[in-house]
């Protein structure tokens, strides 16, 4: 979600503004966060106060601002963390608190999320409030399931229906009236599927129809199981699916076998753990989750200013009396930039200096700020680096080497050997934090982690620190993926193995080696 902040003043320029004292019904959409509306997301950023419920992205949850007061207010089957009372009740005393407050929702609010209740309520109370419209699961979920609502010769309509009556509604469901439609949704129409599908059978629609249950729709974690109403709930119940799931009935099921892609995806149903920092995890995750596996991130690293400053402010002040600039990596970079800034200069004072980068990702964030790389060795290695600067005559050139506290000595043993007079400063200091998410601990506890992504030697060594003897043995039932023969050599070095390496060493070569790597296992 990183990009989204980038576009921030856009985007809220676009929206308008938020007022204090105002409500802002949020749709969240069917799950996937990547489908929330810009106006929803720009409503989290700017929020005060969100009470959310359970079936919304998590990645949501880290828009809205550091100090947002997040609550969450939701619905389990069986167990009703808030009532809707309390619930309205809240939503008055923040607005009138002078907060901005969003009431975040899956879906949409108005289909079936009794946003309409809240509207009445927050009106007969005097409090404003807006409503931001969402993806509804019936339009989300057939979607990632590759069954289209409507399709020409095949149906003109479908109707969205609640899969279970209301308390007090002694009618129930019109079967009779329902069997004559082309497309029938039911929401939360799990617990009555037999009875249900019984229904429509009775009310004359073929048992022959064909039906399908989506499951936990447009995330990685879908699962779609097709049938037809004489079947579908015997097959759903030997599936062992649980909600949250929507039902679908009518002859578009059919198409799924035509026109499926979602599941398809070449992680699809995997859960890949990212360790990178969040602020640079964003490339590796988004490509990740664009081949379909679910992301946990992770991060097993942190970064710190070096403990002496002043020898990086010195080297930088003085970069117009070295030959080259070498950067090891994107927080090289950073570092770099930072300092130059903080002294008063720009990217100018590299006029005339040459300036090589560590691969492809190095180089890319030297182009954000106005530099090209000189020089970028075909294998993003510090070793391949050495060589390759050693070949352009390094022999008596000063030469600059910016990097992190724990690098190797590959790099300026080879520039000295080389004959280049090489100055190392250390620019920044790898740190490790001083917890690992609770998320990413209750799926590795619970045997849901397929995958670890490791980008770096400290990276592997912070995460075994963090997770301590206990769980050593449960990572070894992961997958471990490097993105390189450094950071590989580190995770043998502790006795475990590398099942993927990235080839090219970089996001691209490492999401690329797990893929092959699980298509060589199916």
């Amino acid at each position: 979600m990183d990009w989204l902040r980038g576009m921030g003043d856009w985007m809220a320029s676009v929206v308008g503004g938020f007022a204090p004292g105002t409500v802002a019904l949020v749709g969240a959409g069917p799950g996937d966060s990547g489908l929330i509306s810009v106006r929803g997301a720009v409503r989290l950023m700017q929020a005060d106060v969100v009470l959310y419920d359970k079936l919304v992205g998590e990645e949501l949850l880290a828009l809205p601002s550091e100090g947002a007061e997040l609550v969450f207010v939701g619905k389990r089957r069986g167990e009703h963390t808030w009532r809707q009372e309390a619930i309205n009740a809240a939503l008055v005393e923040h607005a009138q608190a002078g907060k901005r407050v969003v009431r975040l929702k899956g879906g949409d609010p108005f289909v079936f999320g009794r946003g309409a209740e809240e509207c009445e309520h927050l009106s007969a109370a005097g409090v404003r409030y807006e409503v931001v419209p969402g993806v509804t699961a019936a339009f989300g979920a057939p979607t990632t399931a590759g069954i289209p609502l409507t399709h020409r010769g095949v149906s003109r309509s479908f109707t969205l229906v609640t899969g279970h009556a209301e308390p007090g509604d002694v009618e129930g469901l019109n079967f009779d009236a329902l069997a004559g439609m082309e497309t029938l949704v039911f929401y939360m129409g799990l617990k009555n599927l037999a009875a249900n599908c019984a229904g429509l059978i009775a009310g004359g629609m073929r048992p022959a129809t064909p039906a399908a249950v989506i499951h936990w729709g447009t995330t990685s974690r879908q699962r779609t199981v097709v049938g037809t109403l004489a079947d579908i709930a015997d097959r759903v119940e030997a599936a062992k699916v649980e909600p949250p799931a929507m039902v679908l009935v009518g002859e578009v099921v059919r198409l799924r076998e035509r026109i499926e892609w979602f599941e398809r995806r070449p992680l699809f149903g995997l859960t890949i753990v990212v360790t990178r920092m969040r602020e640079q995890a964003a490339a590796l995750s988004g490509a990740l989750r664009a081949a379909g596996a679910e992301v946990l991130e992770a991060p097993t690293i942190a970064l710190a200013e070096p403990v002496e400053p002043a020898g990086l402010d010195h080297a930088v002040a003085c970069l117009r009396e070295y030959d080259w600039v070498v950067v090891t990596s994107v927080n090289g970079v950073d570092a770099l930039f930072g300092r130059l800034r903080a002294l008063g200069g720009d990217a100018r004072w590299l006029g005339g200096v040459e300036v090589a980068a560590v691969g492809s990702a190095t180089s890319a964030r030297l182009s954000e700020y106005g530099v090209r790389a000189d020089l970028v060795p075909g294998e993003a290695t510090g070793e391949a680096l050495g060589v390759a600067m050693v070949e352009r005559d390094v022999a008596g050139r000063r030469v600059l080497l910016l990097r992190g506290d724990l690098a190797g000595q590959e790099l300026p043993g080879a520039l000295r050997a080389g004959g280049a007079r090489c100055d190392e400063v250390t620019a920044y200091r790898t740190v490790c934090p001083a917890a690992l998410p609770e998320g990413f601990l209750t799926a590795l506890d619970a045997g849901r982690v397929d995958w670890i992504a490791l980008t770096s030697p400290s990276a592997w060594v912070n995460l075994l620190h963090l997770l301590g003897e206990e769980r050593r043995d449960q990572v070894r039932q992961v997958r471990l993926a490097s993105i390189g023969p450094v950071t590989s050599k580190a995770i043998i070095a502790s006795g475990m193995a590398v099942s993927a390496e990235g080839v090219p060493h970089d996001v691209s070569g490492l999401v690329a080696a797990i893929i092959e790597q699980r298509r060589q296992e199916e």
